[in-house]
């Protein structure tokens, strides 16, 4: 362990690379190079170098909390006298639009599948439950998509307390990023796994609680392990810049796809739109509602402006 990595009065143990990456010398990183162009998303550089010193790492540390919480649960249930068939263990993983939060949960899922303790693991991300455009429109919110009140969260806390009830197969809705919408009648089925990584943008918010409702849930309540991807606002920015100009040839030219307006748009045109979007929409998003929540997770990957992890900081027990 650095110098700087040893333990201060703050809540966190701070990482730098090399020292984060010997935490796991002995461990086999389970990914090829081949994996991790499947696995990445667009714009986002991230290489198999990258996952073996941060992310052989985190496999590694989650499959240890995984063990040891599932240890504790049967414990508990024996002193309590109860039946216990496994709950799954719930990762959390939060940060902004354009941070790069899908590929990050895509890794893991692949990885922590690999563990023999952990051989089936589900990714579902909260874009499904985000309300229907039809929805969004009728009560004036559909320019705050993305935001706290965008989403059914009752039914998203609902689906959470089914999932660590063991329930033996609980429905989520379905999201498509082509239509901009959820699909009518699509359902994702989630079958008992030994880890659930649950993947949004607000996932860490606190409870919000009023007088009608005094007592409230938040769906990080659900959490076992949570992460949140932070960066430089800037670089957070002009990630999304990049990623808006390579749609217009992808998934924006597709003759369903929402924004097929956008797919003609000049560079110049369309780094004034996408600038346009990131200013009104998502860095209000971030700074009111996702950033705040940092603090909250149990382990913060910091990337640089080239999207490589540059400090680590995990929560003390």
């Amino acid at each position: 362990m650095d110098s700087d990595d040893l333990p201060g009065p703050g809540p966190y143990i701070e990482f730098g690379r090399d020292s984060w990456s010997r935490l796991s010398e002995s461990t086999p990183l389970p990914l090829t190079d081949a994996d991790v162009e499947r696995l990445r998303g667009l714009g986002d550089p991230l290489d198999l170098n990258e996952v073996d010193i941060v992310y052989r790492p985190l496999s590694r540390l989650l499959s240890l909390y995984v063990s040891a919480t599932g240890t504790l649960h049967q414990a508990s249930s024996t002193f309590l006298h109860e039946r216990w068939d496994g709950t799954p263990f719930v990762i959390g993983i939060a940060g902004s639009v354009a941070v790069g939060k899908s590929t990050v949960a895509r890794i893991l899922r692949e990885m922590l599948a690999r563990w023999p303790e952990t051989p089936k693991v589900d990714l579902i991300t909260t874009d499904g439950f985000l309300l229907p455009n039809s929805e969004l429109e009728a009560r004036g919110i559909m320019d705050r998509k993305g935001f706290p009140e965008s989403y059914d969260r009752r039914a998203l806390i609902n689906f959470l307390a089914r999932v660590k009830s063991g329930d033996e197969s609980v429905p989520a809705p379905v999201y498509s990023h082509v239509t901009y919408d959820i699909v009518p009648g699509a359902q994702t089925l989630v079958r008992r796994p030994d880890v659930l990584i649950v993947e949004g943008l607000n996932v860490l918010q606190p409870a919000r609680t009023d007088q009608a409702l005094p007592s409230s849930l938040a769906v990080s309540d659900f959490f076992d392990f949570s992460i949140y991807i932070d960066a430089d606002e800037a670089n957070i920015r002009r990630w999304y810049v990049e990623r808006f100009l390579s749609l217009r040839s992808t998934a924006f030219a597709r003759p369903d796809s929402y924004f097929q307006r956008y797919a003609g748009l000049s560079d110049n045109e369309a780094v004034a739109q996408a600038v346009a979007i990131w200013d009104s929409i998502n860095a209000p998003n971030l700074q009111e509602n996702i950033a705040p929540t940092k603090s909250r997770a149990t382990l913060v990957l910091t990337k640089g402006e080239s999207h490589a992890v540059q400090q680590i900081r995990l929560r003390k027990l």
